[in-house]
């Protein structure tokens, strides 16, 4: 009877090693998208800070330097007839004309 115990322990162990090592750790640390910003993420959104950009183009670069400035959790690039989105005051809004070239800043 010893033995059989002695047998099952040692079984339940096997197994839970076995068990243990499957098992999969998850990330550290969510994976960053590819080209998101290191730039420290703001809050509040202040539109005076991103007029600099008023006639630059509506790139990926200017578009976050604008974010980074208003100080803004997120920036989109709006065009003329797009439909509108909730407004957020977290959120930097850049106005682009036909040309790509950048005529407003708003939060919301």
């Amino acid at each position: 009877m010893r033995h059989v115990l002695h047998a099952c322990w040692l079984t339940a162990v096997g197994l839970l090693v076995l068990l243990t090592g499957c098992a999969q750790p998850g990330p550290a640390s969510a994976p960053r998208p590819t080209g998101a910003s290191t730039a420290p993420v703001g809050g509040t959104c202040n539109a005076q800070a991103a007029q600099w950009a008023l006639g630059k183009s509506g790139t990926a670069r200017v578009v976050e330097e604008a974010r980074v400035r208003a100080g803004a959790r997120m920036a989109r690039v709006v065009y003329a007839g797009q439909p509108a989105q909730a407004l957020d005051a977290e959120r930097l809004s850049l106005e682009v004309d036909g040309s790509g070239k950048i005529v407003a800043a708003r939060c919301g």
